[in-house]
């Protein structure tokens, strides 16, 4: 167990399986993976790969069959669906494919939502909204609806959003994959900015263009880590 207090998230042996009457299907299958504080990495695969399920039990949506599952130190992979209600809340920022703006919301209040949760007081609230915003170059847009944003723009609130909770990690599913190129490099750039800034991040992409911007690719294949792929390899590919 002493890597597990190292790293800021430690897999062992995870596993995830889904059963119906006729047939369990293995999602996941004995993964062992560590991610440091500060790191970038991605998780690749194709499709049906298991790449959501392992980012839904990264971000304590989900909970794995099997294995052990340490965040910062500690045992979250078996806790209650409350606990890790609650965990998720103080240590999770998620950016999703599909943005999940309230539509009749601000963009500040859509960023400010996920605060008003916890015990945040509501002038550190306003604060730390207006620093995610400046952080993704949105400040100017906080009165605005995301109706009156275009899709990269929505996705750097999205991003906002998720930062401003302070959290222990940044989960990206896809965050490209309702953006044309032009937007999703700029996305992926901000996400770069976050990364040096000093944020521990973790993007699930198909993308290889995507995934070459992590400082590690961690392959997925049936369920199963076949490969990680370190910087200097990266630098090699790219």
């Amino acid at each position: 167990m002493g890597s597990s207090t190292q790293a800021l998230i430690c897999l062992k042996d995870v596993q995830k399986v889904f059963s119906t009457d006729e047939v369990e299907t293995h999602a996941l299958s004995h993964v062992n993976l560590e991610v440091e504080k500060g790191e970038y990495i991605s998780i690749a695969g194709p499709s049906g790969c298991g790449k959501s399920t392992l980012l839904s039990i990264l971000g304590l949506l989900d909970s794995p069959t099997g294995g052990d599952y340490f965040l910062d130190g500690k045992s979250v992979g078996q806790l209650s669906f409350a606990e890790r209600a609650h965990v998720r809340n103080r240590s999770v920022g998620f950016i999703f494919q599909s943005f999940n703006l309230i539509s009749d919301l601000t963009v500040f209040d859509n960023v400010e939502l996920p605060l008003t949760y916890g015990d945040t007081r509501a002038g550190e609230r306003k604060q730390r909204v207006n620093e995610a915003l400046e952080r993704v170059g949105m400040a100017h847009r906080a009165k605005h609806l995301p109706s009156q944003l275009s899709g990269g723009e929505q996705q750097r609130v999205a991003a906002a959003r998720a930062v401003a909770g302070q959290p222990l990690i940044l989960l990206a599913d896809e965050p490209t994959g309702n953006l044309d190129s032009a937007n999703g490099e700029t996305v992926m750039e901000l996400l770069g900015d976050l990364h040096r800034r000093g944020a521990t991040i973790c993007v699930v992409t198909h993308d290889p263009r995507y995934a070459g911007y992590a400082d590690r690719i961690v392959q997925l294949f049936d369920g199963r880590v076949v490969q990680e792929i370190a910087e200097e390899k990266i630098l090699e590919m790219v």
